[in-house]
């Protein structure tokens, strides 16, 4: 087909977050590529407000608040809209919106356009109780039986998907995530690094204040493993401040830990930092991850997805321990500028997940995933997977 995409894509808000950061990116590329891209907005607050793409954003407007129901109210307004205009792709940007895309197979049936969904978080979730896991996985059989397409970040997230999901071959689709723009990737890649170790290093964390991110673990980890003289800095806003600050103040850390909030020159905190720290208890591919090696940074994190190890080059980059694990959090800490760390290879690694690249990739399984239902059911993707 080669008339423009009509791509419609919901997200929440405006409101800091990896996964919507990345969704408006991929569709100011996807428009400027000459395809038909509709933004559905469950509303239109949000601090990253300001600084979002020009776009076709739409948004239902509600006498009340809706953010307290805002999944609800988003299933809605994308229901009013989807019965009314027309799409070829529906794309969900991440796991919080996969109930999204199933309800819409569910109440539009045949009139609904293919959904396509990129998983953005790891779906093993250790971190939730047996019977939360159990229920979570029949969740993902049921979006293995609804989704059209669904989109990994790394092979080993593919394999996951294969496997949690129940999902044959030609419907998983490899892209690695758009976590910067080329000019971000340029700006970091040119931070001078003399890669001499210091006693005082400063280290740096970026994300939403809230549980996945158990910035309570690394608060402890750093008091524990971090030299006298070492800073923290933690970019990011969420209901969690109010606990994250007592916990400075009781740890003694007060002076060595910023929380100065999320709106900040992200390439110029990365310029000043000398070690990224991530203690997630699941992610996807993380962007700061990636955004931190095109800096020339190594990593501190938590093994908190199956592709983290192939993030950090099983070590080349920075150093895993287990989700939860304080102690191993600490220890690497304290030897944190230990292990060699190699910098062009890290920021060439860095250089493939740039939004040009990604983009067009969207695209051509998109096409390859419309091709697949208007052709014969033995028919799959797998005859269209040189265009991908």
């Amino acid at each position: 087909m080669n008339h423009p995409l009509q791509i419609v894509l919901p997200i929440h808000s405006f409101e800091p977050g990896g996964v919507e950061r990345v969704a408006l990116n991929l569709a100011a590329a996807w428009q400027a590529a000459g395809e038909a891209v509709t933004i559905l907005l469950g509303r239109r607050d949000g601090a990253a407000a300001a600084t979002a793409p020009r776009l076709d954003y739409v948004c239902r407007e509600s006498r009340v608040p809706t953010a307290p129901f805002e999944t609800l109210w988003m299933i809605w307004s994308l229901w009013r809209f989807l019965a009314r205009r027309q799409a070829d792709v529906l794309f969900c940007p991440g796991n919080t919106y996969a109930v999204v895309g199933a309800v819409m197979k569910l109440l539009l049936g045949r009139k609904c356009p293919p959904v396509a969904i990129k998983i953005s978080n790891d779906l093993q979730r250790h971190d939730m109780p047996w019977f939360g896991r159990l229920a979570y996985r029949l969740w993902l059989r049921l979006q293995g039986r609804l989704f059209d397409c669904v989109i990994a970040m790394s092979p080993n997230m593919r394999n996951e998907i294969a496997r949690l999901m129940n999902l044959p071959p030609d419907r998983i689709v490899t892209i690695d995530n758009a976590a910067m723009g080329e000019a971000q990737y340029a700006a970091l890649a040119a931070i001078a690094r003399d890669g001499r170790p210091r006693p005082d290093r400063r280290y740096l964390a970026i994300g939403r204040l809230v549980p996945q991110k158990n910035y309570v673990l690394m608060l402890r980890a750093f008091a524990r493993g971090a030299a006298p003289g070492s800073s923290l800095t933690i970019l990011g806003e969420g209901l969690e401040r109010g606990r994250l600050e007592e916990l400075v103040t009781k740890l003694g850390l007060a002076g060595r830990v910023a929380m100065p909030g999320h709106n900040h020159d992200t390439v110029a905190c990365l310029r000043e930092a000398d070690t990224l720290l991530l203690s997630s208890d699941y992610e996807g591919v993380p962007s700061v991850v990636v955004e931190a090696l095109a800096a020339g940074m190594p990593v501190i994190a938590t093994n908190c997805c199956v592709s983290m190890a192939g993030l950090v080059g099983n070590g080349r980059f920075g150093q895993l321990v287990a989700p939860g694990d304080e102690t191993a959090f600490a220890h690497a800490i304290a030897r944190a500028g230990d292990s060699l760390f190699s910098l062009q290879a890290a920021r060439a690694k860095a250089a493939a997940f740039t939004v040009e690249r990604v983009a067009p990739r969207y695209l051509a399984a998109f096409r390859a995933m419309l091709g697949m239902r208007n052709r014969a059911p033995q028919s799959s993707m797998q005859d269209n997977k040189s265009v991908i």
